[in-house]
């Protein structure tokens, strides 16, 4: 059953939580908005020291012979296509007398097609008046190029209709000889070769009429094409707003920034696979929540809920303390100072019962070395723990951050409560202290999570989890077993409780609409 169980929950596990995903992503909000602020920056810099070049605009209206009602506006990019051509560039370059390469020249200007008929020319300069002389000289040689072209194209056809008619006259010249040649002779051969010529010329002479016709038809339909080709809009130069250009660039920049920083986020997210939610951390960690702290000073309105939030855990804590027959230690993970404070708290809730010391095991003794207030419980470090009376409280303080001496840990407290910063270690490390606490038989009272989203409404309780099913059993085992034995680790030939901890990946819970806290 455990099996059927543990496959069923590994096969609901996504390959990618969108939920766990979007909350990393807005814990980095920082630094998509620091993107999105630097292209916003970048875009608006652009614009500032590297100004659009003066700029001159004509549109030119383009007839074409094939035009047609549903064109796709094929026709309109092929004179798009012609106008970057060094025949246009070269032929406007020699109307301005000017030096400049025909390739260097085609870089300056572009066309774009409005609609089937109507084209707009782009050009830009060293000033206005020559951006203006530029657009003038390319739309007068794309218009004598495409006229040219009309014209070339239309007496290529009137000249082909106009020798098949030619060559139609001939047959027609020879077709006349023969009748006139044959009109003599008589018989009934006669009379049918006679009447066969006359249906020839017939022919002859009605094709070589339609020949005449459709050539006149192909002259005459040139210059309505060649007036339709002309320049409606002379050249006039584009007045460049430098607020509205920095602003547009601004917003470009301010788009592409944020969508930058929204991909190295989510993608960074899903790389460095750090839980964020409480779910993912209670069931990588294999402990439930107890409860979770702001990570920063709040704002002024909140300062009072942070307090009493803090005041609620330190007085959880103590009961849990003044019940415990063995140690108690705050490991932190990502929060060193944070943890020194909730130490200091509950140090001084349980100094009226009796001394109490606090045992420094951070790294480099950053909480010995700090300057006490009055009425502070007194700190030690980790090598003078064993100069204290045995009849004083201890409250040890360590870390759980990599590089963690992990046999130290057992000197600090056989319980403990995890104090870990959201979405700072990842499932691979939450899995490590997870195994080395279970090694070191300390028992896991619970999780302390500081600066959580404040959007998580997963639930951070195991259910299943033998550290939040029997609390009261910890502490029955632990009396039982002397202080040597964590609920997590049983030694052989000693009766494992009824209610066994689940498989770490079959831990997992689903979300609870409330929040829980």
């Amino acid at each position: 059953m455990t099996t059927s169980t543990t496959s069923e929950s590994s096969a609901a596990v996504p390959l990618v939580d969108l939920q766990a995903l979007v909350s990393a992503v807005r814990r980095r909000r920082r630094f998509w908005f620091a993107t999105g602020l630097l292209g916003l920056l970048a875009g608006a810099a652009v614009a500032i020291l590297m100004p659009a070049p003066p700029t001159a605009v004509a549109k030119v209206l383009v007839a074409h012979q094939e035009d047609q009602p549903n064109d796709p506006g094929t026709l309109i990019r092929t004179d798009v296509a012609l106008l970057q051509t060094t025949r246009i560039a070269d032929k406007a370059l020699q109307s301005l007398h000017s030096p400049v390469k025909p390739e260097d020249f085609m870089k300056d200007y572009s066309g774009i097609g409005l609609t089937n008929n109507l084209l707009q020319i782009t050009v830009t300069g060293d000033s206005d008046a020559q951006a203006q002389a530029r657009a003038k000289a390319l739309a007068d040689a794309f218009v004598a190029d495409h006229v040219k072209r009309i014209k070339d194209a239309a007496n290529a056809e009137a000249k082909a209709l106009l020798d098949q008619r030619d060559r139609m006259q001939g047959e027609l010249a020879q077709v006349n000889k023969a009748i006139g040649d044959g009109s003599p002779q008589s018989g009934p051969n006669a009379s049918a070769d006679l009447e066969s010529l006359f249906a020839r010329r017939a022919e002859l002479t009605s094709r070589i009429t339609d020949f005449s016709q459709r050539a006149a038809d192909a002259r005459i339909g040139t210059p309505q094409l060649v007036s339709g080709t002309q320049i409606v809009d002379t050249p006039s130069a584009v007045d460049d707003s430098l607020p509205k250009a920095a602003a547009t660039n601004a917003a470009v920049g301010l788009v592409l920034g944020l969508f930058l920083g929204l991909a190295v986020a989510a993608v960074g997210s899903v790389v460095a696979d750090r839980p964020v939610l409480r779910r993912d951390i209670a069931a990588n960690l294999g402990a439930s929540v107890l409860t979770e702290l702001p990570g920063r000073r709040g704002r002024l309105w909140r300062r009072r809920r942070i307090r009493a939030a803090r005041e609620r855990l330190t007085t959880s804590l103590a009961r849990t303390a003044r019940g415990s027959a063995e140690p108690v230690s705050l490991l932190e993970l990502g929060c060193a100072r944070g943890t020194s404070v909730i130490a200091l708290d509950l140090a001084r809730a349980l100094a009226a019962d009796g001394p109490v010391a606090v045992v420094d095991g951070l790294p480099g003794s950053q909480l010995a070395k700090h300057r006490p207030r009055p009425g502070d419980p007194s700190v030690v470090s980790g090598e003078r723990a064993a100069e204290l009376p045995h009849q004083e409280r201890r409250i040890g303080v360590g870390s759980v951050a990599p590089g963690t001496a992990w046999t130290d840990l057992r000197y600090l407290g056989t319980r403990t409560v995890l104090v870990v910063r959201a979405g700072h270690g990842s499932a691979a490390w939450l899995h490590t202290v997870a195994r080395q606490l279970a090694d070191q038989r300390i028992a896991v009272i619970g999780v302390v999570l500081i600066d959580p989203d404040p959007r998580d409404r997963t639930d951070g309780t195991l259910w299943d989890g033998l550290n939040t099913a029997l609390r009261g059993q910890n502490e029955r085992l632990a009396r039982q077993g002397g202080g040597g034995t964590s609920p997590g680790v049983h030694a052989v030939g000693e009766e494992r409780p009824r209610t066994e901890r689940l498989p770490m990946w079959a831990a997992r819970v689903p979300d609870s609409d409330q929040e829980a806290r």
